[in-house]
């Protein structure tokens, strides 16, 4: 398993991780199986999703603020409510087949962390399975 740091900026934000991931699967010397992603927190979440247009990202971001906006008669006390319902929904781990030495995704597929409640210093966990 190897731990990626993931330094995020703002409040809310989604990093696109593919590079970190696709480095941590050539240092693991893993050429056929499956990596997971896992995000060890309860307010940032991952998911796949495109990452050549970086308006699809501020549209994820738009309608999930949206729908859950940060204040909204929540009753936990810290304030972040919305933060752990938007990972919730996102989840905290994807799966991606490996064969061939590469990540089996998608033309426009892109690995993205997701913050609802920065800045902070976060981390991936990835975990490398061979077939």
């Amino acid at each position: 398993m190897i731990t990626l740091a993931v330094p995020t900026t703002t409040r809310e934000e989604m990093i696109d991780v593919t590079s970190q991931v696709r480095d941590a699967l050539a240092q693991s010397g893993i050429t056929d199986g499956v990596v997971t992603c896992f995000v060890p927190h309860t307010t940032a979440g991952i998911t796949i999703n495109e990452n050549a247009d970086p308006d699809v990202k501020r549209d994820i971001l738009y309608k999930l603020n949206k729908e859950i906006p940060q204040r909204d008669g929540y009753h936990h006390g810290e304030g972040n409510s919305d933060a752990h319902i938007k990972a919730s929904l996102l989840g905290s781990s994807v799966t991606i087949i490996v064969e061939g030495g590469r990540l089996q995704l998608g033309t426009w597929q892109g690995i993205c962390f997701c913050e609802f409640d920065g800045p902070r210093r976060r981390k991936l966990l990835v975990h490398f399975q061979s077939a």
